[in-house]
């Protein structure tokens, strides 16, 4: 805003500093809010690291359970087996609080196992793989969620980033510029008035001598 269309009076003075007062206090309120997101989502961050490196173990120790269970039983067996079991997983949308905002996010939950081994139909390593993929499972759907987190935060402090710096860059240096032109207009305004006065004062003073 040009600050050649504001008209230089004290009214005006009086509002430009209350709105450069808002907006200064806009930007540290908006930069610590930054700042508390910036830490949260680094510590989400850390907790997808520390989840993909148990993901992994976890993969690394059910797959060979299911290569054992495929040894032992047979494809078509494991095939039949497969086929009668149910899965009852429960997977429902919840709500989390991250750096005082409640974000949407997911939750797993998991059916009582029941064992399928038995004399005739299974061996151990049916329930054994079936408890390794479902804890494989749950550890996936819990890294959803916390991406979920994770991206929602990104989010929100790419948004909260603009809105600093349109602050810092762009609304608090305007508004100093029009307080600034204010300023300079009235204190001008204010040496025209006394020199007019001096100047009538000494013409008065020559006219009585």
């Amino acid at each position: 805003m040009p600050t050649q269309t504001i008209a230089p009076t004290k009214s005006n003075l009086l509002k430009e500093k209350e709105n450069l007062a808002l907006a200064v206090e806009g930007y540290e309120l908006l930069e610590r809010k930054r700042e508390i997101l910036m830490m949260e989502l680094m510590k989400r961050v850390d907790q997808v690291r520390v989840l993909e490196r148990e993901i992994d173990s976890r993969s690394m120790a059910a797959y060979p359970v299911m290569r054992r269970m495929f040894l032992s039983s047979g494809r078509e067996r494991v095939r039949e087996l497969a086929a009668g079991m149910r899965n009852d997983m429960l997977i429902r949308e919840t709500l989390v609080q991250a750096a005082g905002q409640r974000i949407p996010s997911l939750e797993a939950v998991m059916p009582d196992r029941v064992l399928q081994t038995s004399f005739l139909n299974s061996s151990s390593d049916t329930d054994e793989t079936v408890a390794e993929f479902a804890e494989l499972l749950r550890l996936l759907v819990q890294m959803a969620a916390l991406r979920t987190v994770v991206w929602r935060l990104a989010k929100e402090v790419k948004k909260t980033q603009r809105r600093v710096n349109a602050l810092d860059k762009i609304v608090i240096p305007e508004s100093r510029a029009r307080k600034a032109f204010i300023e300079s207009s009235l204190e001008e305004r204010e040496r025209d008035a006394i020199f007019a006065t001096k100047l009538l004062k000494s013409r008065g003073e020559a006219k009585e001598a």
